[in-house]
């Protein structure tokens, strides 16, 4: 309201012979309980008017805020054209007329979990002193046409593979690599070789490279009140400072970090071990989202967001808001119990027995069925 129509209204409201307010220039209005409405009123209209202010400018703060916490690479422009064909799909017909349908055909997703060792809270996190960043974590997500069921394959970083050569960010390119560990890949050429090397591998494009980073991850965990999971032995790890007992145990962030990165203290200690844990402790996060009522609580869908954004890593098709926000609402329909976690089928390699190279012709058999 302008100071203009607030004298309006006041000199509208003497026509009641009631007192009239001052020349001062201060909004005057009628005496008696009419008046005190009237001022009432006017205060509950500034106040609201103020609160949509306010509110129009914290949710654009917010965006602005969640849309730069994102990190992304251009993977397709490194890679060019020499990649597997992307699947073929049909357009969606849902969502409504003045909206784009949201996507329901096949995908596939390169999902990396970054230990970095690098900042205060990864070393804090146990994530060790040295430099740089390692892909402790890879599984390969394909979702299903419909988006209501997927298969995540978890490749096992130990696995002895031909690396590519990968083009690097500064030029030139390293060279092609015969038996070298799967992760290597990200440490000698970041994401756009871990993608290249899997696409090798698989003969399966990747539509998309999603990075997390464990110290984010445990944000999460955090946001989202924590998690429960169960183990079928009791797990004794000092490398990872984690001890629990064989059962039901609900774990904050850092536990349930600490969990991911357990090899040593179950199983014969090799990696594959981790991989369940990883994989059960994947199902438990989809069971904590789906119960979780994030739009009751604006300031706890806020954080979960933060904790979400701030953490990932993501090819140039995923790297804003409004792009994860499709894909989330794309696999809302996916489910813990629509969701099957298999690991590539490996055997121990002739040359290492503490390295392990893909079992043929199981997992070309695998990676066939993705396509």
């Amino acid at each position: 309201m302008t100071r203009h129509e607030a004298q309006d209204d006041a000199g509208a409201g003497t026509d009641t012979g009631a007192g009239r307010g001052t020349d001062s220039g201060t909004d005057t209005a009628p005496a008696g309980p009419a008046g005190r409405r009237a001022r009432a009123l006017k205060a509950a209209g500034l106040t609201l008017a103020a609160v949509l202010v306010a509110g129009a400018a914290t949710a654009g703060w917010a965006y602005w805020h969640l849309n730069g916490n994102i990190k992304s690479v251009d993977i397709d422009n490194a890679l060019g054209d020499n990649r597997p064909a992307r699947a073929v799909t049909t357009p969606s017909a849902s969502g409504s007329a003045s909206a784009s349908p949201l996507p329901t055909g096949a995908v596939n997703i390169l999902v990396l979990g970054s230990d970095s060792r690098s900042g205060k809270e990864n070393q804090e996190l146990g994530g060790g002193d040295s430099t740089g960043a390692r892909s402790d974590t890879a599984m390969v997500v394909h979702v299903d046409a419909g988006r209501t069921t997927a298969t995540v394959v978890s490749v096992p970083r130990d696995t002895l593979v031909t690396r590519p050569a990968c083009p690097l960010p500064g030029g030139g390119s390293t060279g092609v690599a015969y038996g070298v560990m799967f992760n290597t890949a990200y440490s000698v050429g970041g994401p756009v070789c871990a993608v290249k090397t899997v696409e090798a591998m698989t003969d399966v494009r990747m539509d998309h490279y999603v990075e997390v980073d464990f110290s984010g991850f445990a944000k999460l965990v955090d946001a989202l009140g924590g998690v429960t999971v169960t183990t079928g032995e009791d797990i004794d790890d000092d490398d990872s400072h984690l001890h629990l007992a064989a059962g039901t145990h609900r774990l904050d962030g850092t536990r349930a970090l600490a969990l991911a990165r357990t090899r040593h203290g179950i199983g014969d200690g090799s990696d594959l071990g981790r991989i369940g844990l990883q994989q059960n402790l994947v199902k438990a996060l989809l069971r904590q989202i789906a119960s979780t009522d994030l739009l009751t609580s604006p300031t706890r869908l806020y954080t979960v967001a933060d904790a979400v954004t701030g953490s990932l890593t993501t090819d140039t098709g995923l790297d804003s808001l409004a792009e994860l926000t499709d894909l989330a609402r794309s696999l809302e329909g996916l489910s813990a119990t629509g969701l099957t976690t298999v690991t590539m089928p490996v055997v121990a390699a002739p040359s290492d027995p503490n390295r392990v190279v893909a079992q043929e012709p199981a997992a070309s058999a695998l990676w066939k069925s993705l396509r």
